[in-house]
Formats: C-alpha cells, sequence, structure tokens
C-alpha cells in the first residue's frame, strides 16, 4: 500500500507496472486476505495499526476486482483513469503541442511497440497501453530469470525511454506545470 502510494506520487509508469504485479499477486492467492495479510502484508508492515489499515486497502482492491470480473484479467478502475491520462498526453504532445522530442521518442519505439502488439495480440490496444504491457512483460521475464536478447532489450528500451517522457510529462501536468504543452 505504501510502496504504491510513493510510486503514484513519484513515478506514475512505476506505479502502474506496481499495480499491475500486484493485481496478478491477489489473483494468485485467489483473493484470500488471510493468505495476502501472511505473505504480502505481514513481511512489509511492522505495526499492527498499520497492517489493519494495509489489509483495508488490499480489501478494496479485492472488492473492485471482484465486482468489475477481474479474477481472471483486466484493470482495477484507478488504473484505466491513469491509462486515459497518459493516453490524453500523448495526444496532446503529438498533435496539439507537436513536441518534437516526443515525436522523435515515437518514432523510435513505433516499430518496437507495433512488433509487441501483434506478437502479444493486443491489436486493439492503444500504444501507450501497449507500452505498459510490454514493460510488465519484461519485468515478468526478469522475476522468472528469462535471458533477454540485446536486440529485444533495446526494443524495451525505446518503450521505457517514451514511457519516461510521458511519466515526467505526466507529473508536470498534475502539479500545474504546465510549460510542456507550450508550441515549440
Amino acid at each position: 500500500m505504501y510502496i504504491a502510494q510513493e510510486k503514484e506520487r513519484s513515478n506514475i509508469a512505476e506505479y502502474v507496472i506496481y499495480m499491475y504485479q500486484l493485481e496478478d499477486l491477489i489473483r494468485a492467492y485467489q483473493f484470500n486476505i488471510d493468505t495476502i495479510r501472511e505473505k504480502i502484508v505481514k513481511p512489509q508492515v511492522k505495526s499492527e495499526s498499520f497492517e489493519e489499515e494495509a489489509v483495508k486497502w488490499y480489501e478494496e482492491i479485492i472488492r473492485e476486482m471482484k465486482s468489475r470480473g477481474l479474477e481472471r484479467s483486466g484493470h482495477i478502475h484507478r488504473l484505466g483513469e491513469v491509462m486515459t491520462e497518459m493516453i490524453y498526453l500523448h495526444n496532446t504532445l503529438l498533435n496539439v503541442v507537436e513536441d518534437k522530442k516526443y515525436k522523435d521518442l515515437l518514432e523510435a519505439a513505433e516499430d518496437n511497440i507495433e512488433a509487441f502488439r501483434q506478437k502479444s495480440d493486443l491489436k486493439d490496444m492503444h500504444l501507450v497501453e501497449v507500452c505498459f504491457r510490454a514493460l510488465y512483460m519484461k519485468f515478468l521475464m526478469r522475476l522468472q530469470q528469462k535471458e533477454i536478447g540485446a536486440e529485444t532489450e533495446n526494443a524495451f528500451d525505446t518503450m521505457r525511454i517514451l514511457l519516461a517522457y510521458l511519466t515526467k510529462g505526466y507529473h508536470q501536468m498534475k502539479t500545474g506545470d504546465m510549460s510542456m504543452f507550450e508550441k515549440q
């Protein structure tokens, strides 16, 4: 819970990937709050009052996942909101501001995004979300200690750099710094 809150404040891309992992952990523990308390909460929280607060936070996520039918896949509403805002920012930087640096980063990543989209059967997904899915897959591959070749690593890097630029803009936007929206 505290890790998620800190990531949401400091790095929205890390927050999204962290929450993807959390959703998968909840599914792996079959939405069992007792198991989640023992395996996730207790190792991270040393105070009983913080433990109860964290358990309530997990219970809220579990309720939302169950009520929205996310037992097998999909993401909670707050992640959808972040994705909508990131896509809005992407479109604004691309089409309104015509941000040259962002366009260059997108051009460098486009072929890799499209290749990942095709391989992962994400044909109807916006490219920003495809980038998040790719980086989450990279995270899972690392956890499983699977080797990532240099070409694949370079492809992931183009998407990571694109998301890093968007993330910086997202946090500026959230703090009211609209300098990124100035025509270049």
